[in-house]
Parts: C-alpha cells; structure tokens; sequence
C-alpha cells in the first residue's frame, strides 16, 4: 500500500563517520551531497509501494546545494527532504541538512531526479500514482516546508 504521507517532509538520522570530516575539522563538502542522495533514497524506499520500488529507479540530472553552516565531528545531524513539482522528465526534491540539538540550517539542496524503466535502463515516465504522491502541483505547496533562514542561523 502505498504511503500517504509522500508529500510530507522525511526526516533521516545521519551519524558524521571519521572519514567525513576534511583537513578543515568539518565535514567534506561531498559528503553533504551523499547525505542529499541518502534522504531521496531512504524517502522513496519508506513511501513508494514494493512494485513501485521494483519498477522505477531514479538518477540524478542534477544538484543545486548552498553550504551555510559546517557540521562538525560529534554533532546530531538529520536530512530533512520533501518533494517539489514535477515536469514530464524531471522530479525535483528539497533537502535540508539540520544540526539536531538547535536545527540550525547547515545546507540547503535541490535536486532533479529523472526516472529510470530498470529493464532499458532509459528515461521513462512514471504513472499518475507515482507523479500525484511523489510531486506538488507548485513550488508554493513545496516552499512551505522550509526552514526558515531567519529563524535557523
């Protein structure tokens, strides 16, 4: 059965490894896109039906990421993403990196998704299900479940 909670925010606890953190004593910027990539994964394995899962894959087309703040070695962090609107190709997704204690904002990223048929390996167009739980109609309805920059430094 399909979740009906698809178009709500899902949250991914992220435990900072050794090998996350740079020469700078924080953590690697390419990391943060893993962790980008990590959320997108665990929301659609948590919302998307089993035959679902088993016939749509998902690629990335592309990543737009603002680093804010620097996680740091011992510091609770969570992924926080949503999904955004939808063309006929591509399917953007929010995502932001939270400090848990404070939920402070560390980074913020969109990414486009684009589907993927599993047996051609090609781009494909998922089916009505699909797009209405996994895309907003507007960027508005996707808006509001941001966290404020104001309220979060």
């Amino acid at each position: 059965m399909p979740s009906d909670t698809a178009h709500e925010p899902f949250e991914l606890p992220i435990a900072i490894a050794d090998e996350d953190i740079d020469v700078l004593d924080h953590v690697n910027n390419v990391v943060y896109l893993r962790w980008v990539q990590d959320a997108a994964v665990a929301h659609w394995r948590h919302a998307a039906t089993p035959e679902e899962q088993a016939n749509l894959l998902w690629v990335v087309a592309r990543h737009e990421i603002d680093y804010r703040r620097p996680a740091r070695a011992g510091d609770a962090i969570v992924a926080r993403t949503w999904v955004g609107t939808a063309s006929r190709s591509g399917f953007d997704r929010h995502t932001e990196i939270l400090r848990v204690g404070d939920r402070t904002l560390l980074a913020r990223a969109k990414t486009v998704w684009v589907p993927i048929d599993p047996a051609t390996g090609r781009p494909t167009v998922p089916d009505d299900g699909v797009r209405s739980r996994f895309s907003v109609r507007d960027e508005a309805a996707a808006r509001r479940h941001r966290t404020s920059d104001r309220d979060r430094r």
